[in-house]
Parts: structure tokens; C-alpha cells; sequence
């Protein structure tokens, strides 16, 4: 007989009856509030041409670093998922036999975040009322694979249904932008804004940087044998993304360092990047000296910055060699901001045309470092749990080792920074359920009252996201 499969209304919220009850208090004044989702990875080309899911497997499993690095860890091969290689070599291609070895192994995912999304998915989106397992395998991808078929599952439909209200995708340096010029011109009323991720064309250390550099100059109709005509190259560009709906870069460097070279330096190092191999710490140099740059053009035109350091990419070689990046394999590293950011902030951490947000998967610098930095320079916000920390847990903590010393309003509300496009209302309900929960406790210990709390309760789901994306 299957097992139920049971959204309880309380999940989440604290146990001790007073406090949960001004949790649901809460929560029910900001439930309902639109998604406002500023970073995130899913496709415009979905929105741009609004076709049908293919099938249960592709849209919920084989795109999913989340749901097969779990499965990876536990011996399941990337091939028998269907996870394309970079050589074109054949992989698993039936889906309903990807979703089989899923559904046996979804047990792996209790306790994670990626059982509540899913759930929630299933429950929600779907309706489906008994829980996934190898006996329920079959009759959950009929359901999905029949749902997909129909026009209330198209990305358009799912869009309004979810009540977004806009939504950013990322787009690298040499993108044409085509996707996001197809939804203006389909008349269609979503709002979905682009955003400028130049990291192909910052990093020494990427195996294609010096043919990005050029293919990327060449766009912009600038000279790449100059760093005058770079800068102008990103200027122009960044123009390109902003009329594409973008209020915002985005930054995945693996460090926080930043530099500010004098011009005759950053102009010898710029000959040297882009005309063979540097060192490593020339590359870590001339990063630096960029993001200090790309502080100066978001000050010039407006755009706000979000940096996203502290991932050692790709760390199994055998899967980069045979399946490329982005395949489960990034692990956090430990992250230092204090000195590495002081170059940059020594220019424009209190100018009030910045506004640089700070992610970090090292956790043990909220309180010590990003904190205290978010809470004295005007130019700097903390960015939401990221990544790894995207779960009750993770908010949790952030929350008390951030708000002491930032508070609330230093920070940037949520966003999902997904490409489970299905899942971003799941992620957003878990965010305001937990931010309610912690605000109710500040209510009973009477550290807050509860007129301000549900004040709060609305800035993080709704208005300071709004706010510090210019959105």
C-alpha cells in the first residue's frame, strides 16, 4: 500500500505553541506575496518560446546537479541518469528508466532540502498524494509525463501560476541575448530581465580566456590587443544586457581578492593574460584588479554587483574530463573578505551608487567578517544562504549570526539561485517560513514587537529584494 505523501501546514515553524502561532500569523501576511526571484539560472529560452517540458526525467533529474551528485555519491553512474558527456558518447537515453532508478533511491533524500522542494513539487504542482519510491516509480512519471502535455504546464502558465513577478536569468559576456529579445517581441506580459555574468572573459585560468577575450572584443567592436578597448568592450556590452532588462552583475570568482593596480601595471599584466600562460597568482591579480573595475562601471551605470566567491570548481577531474563542469563536483572553500575586499572598498564602499552583495559558503565569516563589514560600509548587503546553505538550517544560522551586527535591512531578502524552474516557489515558501519562525521568537523573548515583526516579516519575502535590485 503506497505511503501518503503529507505537506503539513506547520512544517518548519517552531514547536513551542506561542511562538507558533505568531509564526503562522506571520507567514499567512506574506504567503501570498509574488515571487520576486533577482538571480537564478533557469532558461529564458522556456519563456521565449513557452514549448512543452519533454518528459519527467529531463525536467526534474538529468539538468539537476542537486539530485544527481546525491545519487553519484551513493554509486549511481552519471551515464545510466542520462547526463550528457562532453564527447557526445552515448548515455542512458530512456527516461522513464532514468525516473525508475530515481524513484528507487529517493529515500537518499530525506532530511535534505531537495526532499522538500521535490515534495513540495510533487504535492503542489502536480498533486499527486502518495510518496515516491520504487513501488509508485511508474504512476508518479505517467501523472508528470501527462501534466507537461498539457498548456498548464508550459512556462508561461507556470509563471503566472507561481505568481511571479520577475525574474532574473544569468547570461555570460558573449551571449547574443536572442532569448530575452524574443520574449519583448512575443508581446507576452512575464517579466524576465537578463544578467551580466563576465567571467569567461575575466579569468586567465579558464583554458579559453584568450579566444573569449577576442570573440568578445569582436562583438563590441573593439580592439582586444588593448586593455582601453576591453574596458570599453565590457562598457558596451554591459549597455547591451541593461537594454536586455538587467539591473545586475553577478561574479563567481574563487575568491574574494580584489586590487587596484596603477594603469601602467594593469596594462602590462593585460598584455600578459591574453597572449599565453600566466602563473597563477598573475591570474588571481588580474581578477582582482577586475572586480575593482567592475565596481567603477556599476557606480557609472547603475547596475548592482553581487560577488559569489569560495568554490573550488569542479573538483573531480574524471567527471570534468568526461561529463565537463558544473556536475556535482563543486565543494566549498574557506573564505576570507576583510582584507581581500579593502582595494575596493578603500575607492567605493561609501560611495551610495554602489551596491555590491555578498554571498559566501563559508559560514564561519558571517559573524566575524561579512557582518561587520555589511554593518558599517554603505555600499556593501549580505546575500541570502547560497548553495549548500539554501535550507532551513543554513537560514537558520544566518539569521543568528548575521542579524546581530548587520540587522535586517543590510541584507537582501531571498532569491533561489536555481534552474529548477518548478522548484522556486518551494525554495521562496521555505525562506518565509523560516524567517517568520525566527522573527516569532524574537516576539516571545520580547526583543521585538509583534507590530514590527510582521513589518520585517514583508521586507525579507518581498520589498528588500525589490529594493536592492532595483527591481
Amino acid at each position: 500500500m503506497p505511503k501518503p505523501l503529507i505537506l503539513h501546514p506547520d512544517r518548519l515553524f517552531p514547536a513551542e505553541p506561542r511562538t507558533r502561532d505568531i509564526a503562522r500569523a506571520l507567514y499567512a501576511s506574506v504567503r501570498d506575496l509574488p515571487i520576486v526571484s533577482p538571480h537564478g539560472h533557469t532558461d529564458p529560452r522556456w519563456f521565449a518560446y513557452d514549448e512543452p517540458f519533454a518528459n519527467p526525467a529531463e525536467l526534474l533529474i538529468v539538468p539537476d546537479h542537486y539530485v544527481f551528485r546525491m545519487l553519484f555519491s551513493q554509486g549511481v553512474r552519471l551515464d545510466e541518469l542520462g547526463v550528457p558527456t562532453v564527447d557526445g558518447s552515448a548515455t542512458a537515453s530512456d527516461p522513464r528508466a532514468i525516473w525508475r532508478i530515481f524513484a528507487a533511491n529517493y529515500h537518499l533524500f530525506r532530511g535534505t532540502p531537495s526532499r522538500m522542494w521535490l515534495d513540495w513539487v510533487f504535492a503542489e504542482a502536480f498533486g499527486i498524494d502518495v510518496r515516491l519510491e520504487a513501488e509508485t516509480a511508474d504512476h508518479y512519471y505517467d501523472l508528470i509525463d501527462t501534466a507537461l502535455k498539457t498548456p498548464q504546464f508550459r512556462p508561461r502558465a507556470l509563471f503566472d501560476r507561481y505568481n511571479i513577478e520577475v525574474i532574473a536569468t544569468t547570461e555570460g559576456p558573449l551571449d547574443p541575448l536572442d532569448h530575452h529579445r524574443a520574449i519583448r517581441a512575443s508581446g507576452w506580459g512575464g517579466k524576465v530581465v537578463t544578467a551580466y555574468r563576465p567571467d569567461p572573459v575575466l579569468d586567465p585560468e579558464d583554458p579559453k580566456f584568450i579566444a573569449n577575450v577576442q570573440r568578445f572584443c569582436a562583438m563590441a567592436g573593439e580592439d582586444a590587443g588593448s586593455y582601453a578597448g576591453y574596458l570599453r568592450a565590457h562598457e558596451k556590452r554591459r549597455a547591451d544586457f541593461r537594454a536586455a532588462g538587467a539591473t545586475s552583475t553577478d561574479h563567481g570568482h574563487p575568491c574574494a581578492f580584489t586590487a587596484n593596480l596603477p594603469r601602467a601595471e594593469i596594462e602590462a599584466l593585460y598584455a600578459k593574460v591574453t597572449t599565453g600562460p600566466v602563473s597563477a597568482a598573475a591570474a588571481e591579480l588580474f581578477r582582482g584588479h577586475m572586480l575593482t573595475e567592475m565596481a567603477r562601471m556599476s557606480i557609472e551605470d547603475g547596475m548592482v554587483m553581487q560577488l559569489h566567491p569560495g568554490v573550488h570548481r569542479n573538483h573531480n577531474a574524471a567527471v570534468l574530463a568526461r561529463f565537463g563542469k558544473d556536475k556535482g563536483a563543486d565543494i566549498p572553500t574557506a573564505g576570507e573578505f576583510v582584507t581581500a575586499l579593502k582595494p575596493l572598498l578603500d575607492l567605493y564602499g561609501t560611495d551610495p551608487r554602489l551596491t555590491l552583495i555578498l554571498f559566501t559558503l563559508d559560514e564561519d565569516v558571517y559573524s566575524r567578517e561579512l557582518a561587520p563589514l555589511a554593518g558599517h560600509y554603505p555600499a556593501l548587503k549580505l546575500g541570502p544562504p547560497w548553495w549548500f546553505h539554501d535550507s532551513p538550517e543554513g537560514m537558520r544560522r544566518f539569521r543568528e549570526r548575521a542579524t546581530e551586527t548587520a540587522g535586517f535591512y543590510n541584507t537582501v531578502g531571498f532569491n533561489d539561485d536555481t534552474r529548477a524552474f518548478l522548484s522556486i516557489p518551494a525554495r521562496h515558501d521555505v525562506a518565509r517560513r523560516m524567517d517568520c519562525g525566527w522573527l516569532a521568537q524574537l516576539v516571545v523573548e520580547h526583543r521585538m514587537e509583534e507590530d514590527e515583526a510582521f513589518d520585517v516579516a514583508r521586507a525579507l519575502a518581498y520589498d528588500l529584494v525589490k529594493q536592492a535590485y532595483k527591481l
